[in-house]
């Protein structure tokens, strides 16, 4: 089996989860399985708990419980999700947190949703950014670099879904001035599937951050493909873009239109 990836492995980490007893989501396609979970938000002693192994105060919405994985039965590789370690990626030493007016709003909003909970107070990036690329089975064969790019052609195929799921890990709104998001979605066709697992931030009128990990795995090949994706632009930018395809697109439905 190949693996490969332009990032490097990541290690296991204990997680800070509750108590489950649902069943998690999952299916078997010629030796692969694949596995989630979407549970409710974590109650306040487990967010403690997270809060003190972090070592950062917590987004407004962890669902710790959540995850996804994909696992090959007859090997020990696997890679999962799981919003522990996607946070325990955050800059923890405050260096890359994004320094504008927001960020004191933000530190009252803290104050309020967390009380009663005893957070360690220090600087850190409160937008949540993470470069998780996911979280890599102890005894799996390491990914290694490659140019390869994930077979997109084959991913347009009107091949049948088998499985789908879409797995939010954890949420902030930054006090309400825009939102910080950690999701995976992933398809399941009979010879392949791809995870997407995506950091997506808005800050209003500050900027836009999106970081991407893809995971593909072609199931008759035996090859793993992970690839990573950074990317971010002003919020202004973005606006202007946005505006000028509404524009476009009003004109074009005003000249499909009948006249009177």
């Amino acid at each position: 089996m190949t693996s490969r990836s332009n990032a490097a492995s990541a290690n296991m980490a204990s997680t800070a989860t509750s108590p489950s007893f649902q069943k998690p989501n999952s299916v078997t396609v010629k030796g692969f399985k694949i596995i989630t979970q979407k549970l409710p938000i974590l109650k306040a002693d487990p967010i403690e708990e997270m809060t003190k192994e972090l070592g950062i105060t917590p987004p407004e919405m962890i669902f710790g419980d959540n995850f996804v994985a994909i696992e090959h039965e007859q090997s020990p590789w696997g890679i999962a999700f799981n919003a522990f370690d996607a946070l325990d990626r955050v800059d923890k030493t405050g260096t890359s947190m994004l320094k504008v007016a927001y960020s004191r709003e933000w530190q009252k909003s803290r104050e309020k949703t967390h009380e009663g909970i005893k957070e360690v107070v220090k600087p850190f990036d409160w937008s949540y950014t993470t470069d998780y690329t996911g979280t890599v089975k102890p005894g799996s064969r390491p990914f290694i670099a490659t140019t390869k790019p994930i077979p997109i052609e084959l991913l347009k195929r009107p091949d049948p879904i088998l499985f789908y799921d879409d797995v939010i890990l954890y949420e902030d709104e930054l006090a309400d001035n825009g939102i910080t998001m950690f999701s995976c979605k992933i398809r399941v066709m009979p010879s392949r599937l791809l995870l997407l697992a995506r950091f997506f931030m808005r800050l209003d009128n500050v900027l836009f951050r999106l970081r991407d990990t893809r995971v593909y795995v072609d199931f008759d090949e035996m090859e793993i493909i992970r690839e990573y994706q950074s990317r971010e632009c002003e919020y202004e930018a973005v606006r202007r873009v946005s505006l000028s395809h509404s524009l476009i697109s009003g004109t074009r439905s005003n000249l499909s239109g009948s006249g009177n």
